[in-house]
């Protein structure tokens, strides 16, 4: 192997080194499918990682995708995955992350959606001001990192629950602007899709909508392809939210930091998105919320994702690592058109 730049900590693997610790991609290492390519459990010099492969780059391009991974590498925060290097050998580009033990936010709120889990309001917010905290940290860096694919799946679940943000390494390689929408239906902020230029407020407002996913329980489109934002701003302007919330955590004694969480989602979701709010914004509303005494009243149970059996509830690839859900990627005008009316106002 071959170290980048002496102390960065960045890794040029070699194509043997993939091969072996993968099984030659062995089907038994596979730990997530999606639109971006299969993500494997792998061993490299002792160490357990997750190896993505990324799609396919022109020869002209690999200096620019090693220069970003460079700086994705300097990352350091406790709810990011950490990104240790990469491999060129292959005709898309192997990514090597650290591995997370446990499952993504999306298959939480899955179980708690078939009620197999009771998660609390606290666990909630609290792994909503993880992740708001970890996006946050990626805007103020001196070389901002733009997410582009902000969405539960995105988001792994370490030992304890602990959020660890994945996956923001493929969106910053990408032009600034693009020919065609890169994302996800449900979490596209429609002034994205104006233009397709990436900016924060995109993070927001895809941020906003897992927020609105805590709490309610629903998903971010129905069957009817109804949004869940849409259902949100109706029960606001009709002063019905409490219907559209999730049992679970309805409680007369937390409602006061329900509403105030509610109210943070909707300034999340404003269309324009100039008015939004920072995600350091976000992120420290989220973290008092969490902290608030009427939440703090009712711990969290102890929850293991990492030995259960994970079935499709609703069309999505569950147990998923990495971006591995049934979305991220290229859409057409169709999908395109179907977004727009998803999102009218």
């Amino acid at each position: 192997m071959m170290k980048v730049e002496g102390n960065v900590g960045f890794t040029l693997f070699d194509r043997v080194q993939i091969e072996t610790a993968t099984g030659n991609f062995s089907k038994t290492h596979i730990i997530g499918e999606g639109g971006q390519g299969t993500v494997y459990k792998a061993d490299l010099d002792g160490v357990a990682v997750a190896i993505k492969q990324c799609k396919e780059i022109d020869e002209s391009m690999k200096r620019d995708f090693v220069q970003e991974l460079v700086i994705l590498c300097r990352v350091n925060h406790p709810n990011i995955v950490k990104l240790l290097g990469c491999c060129l050998q292959f005709k898309g580009p192997m990514i090597v992350y650290e591995f997370v033990q446990n499952k993504t936010l999306q298959e939480l709120l899955d179980l708690q959606r078939s009620r197999r889990f009771h998660v609390t309001l606290g666990t909630r917010l609290r792994i909503a001001a993880e992740s708001a905290e970890a996006l946050a940290h990626l805007h103020c860096l001196p070389h901002p990192i733009l997410h582009g694919d902000v969405k539960p799946a995105n988001i792994l679940l370490a030992e304890g629950l602990i959020a660890k943000v994945s996956d923001f390494g493929c969106s910053t390689i990408d032009e600034e602007n693009q020919a065609v929408p890169k994302g996800t239906p449900g979490y596209i902020d429609p002034d994205y899709l104006l233009e397709y230029q990436l900016t924060s407020k995109n993070d927001v407002y895809s941020f906003g909508v897992i927020l609105l996913e805590l709490l309610t329980g629903k998903k971010p489109l129905s069957k009817e392809r109804r949004s869940l934002t849409s259902m949100f701003q109706e029960a606001i302007a009709h002063d019905t939210l409490r219907e559209l919330l999730d049992i679970d955590i309805v409680d007369e004694a937390s409602m006061r930091v329900i509403y105030r969480a509610a109210m943070l989602a909707s300034q999340c979701l404003v269309v324009p998105g100039t008015t939004r709010p920072a995600m350091t914004v976000v992120a420290e509303e989220l973290r008092r919320l969490a902290l608030a005494d009427e939440v703090q009243r009712c711990p969290q149970s102890p929850l293991v994702l990492e030995d259960l059996s994970f079935t499709d509830t609703g069309g999505s690839t569950v147990s998923i690592w990495y971006n591995g859900s049934q979305t991220s990627g290229v859409y057409n005008l169709e999908k395109k058109a179907v977004l727009s009316t998803g999102f009218a106002r």
